[in-house]
């Protein structure tokens, strides 16, 4: 007999672009999907960009590495390894890079 199984794999554990119209330089992997709670690691390269747009659900935006900006609403700001940033449901909200690099965790509220 079995033991039943503790561990599972990630949903999208190697990197890929992200598979949206409208971003460029930016490569994506799924770490979980759970129970409403969506988390993804992304990285920006140089000259990166997240098109503008909104979300039918709060995000969290976690700078793990780097350097980039980031818009909520009208108001733009830096964001630098070690910050983070809450995207509200409803908003336009963007993330890029200019001459850095960048390496984000998105945590998204679905539930």
């Amino acid at each position: 007999m079995s033991a039943p199984a503790i561990v599972r794999p990630v949903p999208r554990a190697e990197w890929a672009p992200v598979p949206r119209e409208g971003c460029v330089g930016v490569s994506v992997r799924v770490l979980l999907n759970h129970l409403g709670v969506v988390v993804a690691n992304l990285r920006f390269a140089a000259h990166a960009s997240i098109d503008e747009h909104a979300a039918p659900f709060e995000i969290d935006v976690v700078c793990v590495g780097g350097e980039g900006f980031v818009s909520v609403g009208d108001a733009i700001s830096p964001l630098r390894a070690g910050e983070c940033v809450t995207w509200p449901s409803g908003i336009a909200h963007r993330l890029w890079t200019e001459g850095g690099v960048m390496e984000t965790l998105m945590v998204e509220h679905r539930s």
